[in-house]
C-alpha cells in the first residue's frame, strides 16, 4: 500500500541534519514538503520587511534544493489547524513529521495539530534538531530546572557529552506533484505578501541553506581566526562585519548549529583555541543557555510576571523611544547603529549592547520589551529566547546585575573606530565633520558646522539626554529598584546556580 507523509517545515528549513525530513522519507513512499504561511506570525509576529526577504528567498532555496532529491516544497497560506485536515484528507496521510519547537505559540500550535493527527490516524514524529541538546533534558539533568548561569550551564553540559552528530541530506525524496504546482503552491512574492522590494534595505546576507553553507565554509577556512576569535576584542563599528553573522541562518534553520559545532570541533582538534565563553564555541552556548532559561520560564519575554526578571519602575517615553528607533538621538554612534540596523537588519552584538544600554538602564529609562520589539521587527536574526534574553541581559533585568557598568554613547566607538568612519557611512550629515568632533558634534564651533554643512539643532539633532548627567542619576534608579527587589523576592536567582558567571563578557553568534 502506497503511503504519504507531511514534512512540515517551520524553523529547520534546511535539508542537512533534518532528522524529522529523513523520517518522513524513510516511512513513505511520496513526501511533501509543506511550508505553512500562517496568519498568525503577520498578525502578531514584528516581522520587518528585511526579514521577509530573508525568508522568501530561504524558501526558494529549499525549493531549489528539494529538486534536486526529486521533491518540490509546498507553500499553503492558512491556519495550521484548518490546513492540515484538509491536507490529511486529500492526500491521503499517514504520517506527519517536523522539528520541535519551544516557542509559546508553537507549543500551543503543535499540542492542537497533534491532537488532530490523532484524529484522522495520522501518526507523529517530533525531532530535535534546532539546539545542540533537547532544552528538556538539560533541565532534566539540572534537577528539573534550567541552569539560570552560563557557568552553570557548562556543568551540566560537561556531563552530557557531546551533541549528537548531524545527519546526512536525504539522498532521494520521492514527491508526486502536479504540473501546475508553482501556481498553486509556488514560493509568493514579497508583493504576493502586501510588502515592496523597494522598502528593503541592501541585500547584503541572502537567505537559504546553500547561502549559510557556503557562509560556514568560508568561515571555517579562517583556522587562526577562528582559533584565537574573542567575542569581546571584535569590532562593533567595522565597516565590515567582524564576526560570522551566521546567526539569522541559525534563526531560520538554513544552518544546523550540529553542524556549525563539529565543523569547528575539526578546527580546533588541530590547534590550540580560545574557550567559551568568547570563543565561536561559546556563542553557541550562549544560544543554548537562552533556549533553555526561555523553555522554562513563565512569561519570558515580559518583565511582569517573569520569575527571572527584576521588576523595574521604568518611564513611558514614546518621543524618546522613537527617536532611538529613528536614529535621531544626538548622540551619532547610537545613531548609527540603529541605522544600519534599520537599513541592513544586522548590526554587531557589541553594538546591540551599546544600544541597549543607551535605551534602558544608562540614558533613556525606556522598558527593555520595547527595544525587544524593535529589534524583532529589524532584525534579520531575531530569535524569541535570545532576543528577550538579551535585553533582560542589557537592562540589568537579569542574569547580569552590574548595572553600574554603562557603555559610553561617545567613549564606546572610538575605542574601534577613532576617526568615525562607520558614523560618517550611516550619518551622512556629518560625513564631513572633523574627527575631532564626529563623535559629539554639538561641541564644533559654528563656523566648523557650516563648513561641515550640518548645524547641531537643524541638521541633525542635539543630544536628547545629557549623558554624564542622567548616567549617573539612572545608577541610583537601578540601585533602589534592586533594592525593592530583595525586598519583595523578585527576579531573585536559584541558590543552585552560581553567579560568578556575571563577571565574564556575554557573547552571542553573530
Amino acid at each position: 500500500m502506497k503511503t504519504c507523509a507531511i514534512h512540515w517545515f517551520r524553523k529547520g528549513l534546511r535539508l542537512h541534519d533534518n532528522p524529522a525530513l529523513q523520517a518522513a522519507c524513510k516511512v513513505a513512499d511520496d513526501v511533501k514538503p509543506v511550508f505553512i504561511l500562517d496568519p498568525w506570525f503577520a498578525n502578531n509576529a514584528n516581522v520587518g520587511v528585511n526579514r521577509w526577504r530573508f525568508l522568501l528567498q530561504t524558501l526558494q532555496n529549499l525549493d531549489e534544493n528539494l529538486k534536486k532529491i526529486n521533491s518540490r516544497l509546498y507553500i499553503i497560506k492558512g491556519k495550521p489547524a484548518d490546513v492540515f485536515p484538509k491536507l490529511f484528507k486529500n492526500w491521503g496521510v499517514s504520517h506527519l513529521t517536523f522539528e520541535e519547537d519551544i516557542e509559546p505559540y508553537a507549543l500551543t500550535r503543535d499540542s492542537e495539530i497533534k491532537k488532530l493527527a490523532d484524529e484522522h490516524n495520522v501518526k507523529v514524529t517530533s525531532c530535535v534538531s534546532h539546539t545542540l541538546f533537547d532544552p528538556q533534558r538539560i533541565i532534566s539533568k539540572n534537577g528539573g530546572k534550567a541552569p539560570l548561569t552560563y557557568q552553570r550551564l557548562q556543568t551540566v553540559l560537561s556531563s552530557l557529552g557531546s551533541p549528537p552528530k548531524p545527519v546526512d541530506s536525504p539522498s532521494e525524496c520521492k514527491t508526486k506533484t502536479e504540473s501546475d504546482h508553482d501556481k498553486k503552491y509556488g514560493v509568493p512574492s514579497l508583493e504576493d505578501l502586501g510588502k515592496s522590494e523597494k522598502e528593503c534595505g541592501p541585500l547584503l546576507f541572502p537567505g537559504g541553506e546553500t547561502e549559510a553553507l557556503r557562509r560556514l565554509e568560508s568561515m571555517m577556512g579562517k583556522k587562526n581566526w577562528v582559533c584565537t576569535f574573542e567575542k569581546p576584542k571584535t569590532a562593533p563599528n567595522s565597516l565590515e562585519p567582524s564576526t560570522t553573522v551566521l546567526s539569522p541562518y541559525l534563526k531560520f534553520g538554513c544552518l544546523s548549529p550540529r553542524m556549525f559545532y563539529y565543523k569547528l570541533q575539526e578546527v580546533y582538534n588541530k590547534a590550540k583555541h580560545t574557550s567559551p565563553p568568547v570563543s565561536l564555541l561559546g556563542q553557541l552556548l550562549w544560544r543554548e543557555f537562552y533556549y533553555c532559561v526561555a523553555v522554562d520560564t513563565p512569561n519570558f519575554d515580559k518583565m511582569e510576571g517573569n520569575p527571572v526578571c527584576k521588576q523595574i519602575p521604568w518611564d513611558t517615553n514614546e518621543s524618546y523611544l522613537k527617536a532611538w528607533k529613528e536614529g535621531r538621538t544626538g548622540y551619532p554612534f547610537i545613531d548609527a547603529v540603529m541605522t544600519q540596523l534599520r537599513q541592513e537588519g544586522w548590526i554587531h552584538h557589541l553594538a546591540r549592547h551599546s544600544v541597549a544600554c543607551f535605551l534602558t538602564r544608562g540614558d533613556l529609562w525606556i522598558n527593555w520589551e520595547e527595544g525587544m520589539k524593535v529589534f524583532e521587527e529589524y532584525l534579520l536574526d531575531a530569535d524569541w529566547s535570545l532576543n528577550a534574553g538579551n535585553w533582560m541581559w542589557l537592562s540589568a533585568s537579569a542574569f547580569f546585575h552590574q548595572y553600574f557598568r554603562v557603555y559610553s554613547p561617545i567613549e564606546f566607538g572610538k575605542k574601534t573606530d577613532k576617526d568615525g568612519d562607520n558614523i560618517r557611512k550611516y550619518v551622512p550629515q556629518l560625513s564631513k565633520y572633523p574627527t575631532a568632533y564626529i563623535y559629539e558634534p554639538w561641541k564644533a564651533p559654528l563656523k566648523v558646522q557650516e563648513k561641515a554643512g550640518c548645524i547641531v539643532g537643524k541638521d541633525y539633532p542635539k543630544p536628547i539626554v545629557e549623558h554624564d548627567k542622567i548616567r549617573k542619576k539612572n545608577i541610583e534608579r537601578m540601585a533602589q529598584a534592586y533594592n525593592a527587589s530583595k525586598t519583595e523576592g523578585g527576579g531573585a536567582k536559584r541558590k543552585s546556580d552560581s553567579s560568578s558567571s556575571q563577571k565574564k563578557k556575554k557573547a552571542k553568534v553573530k
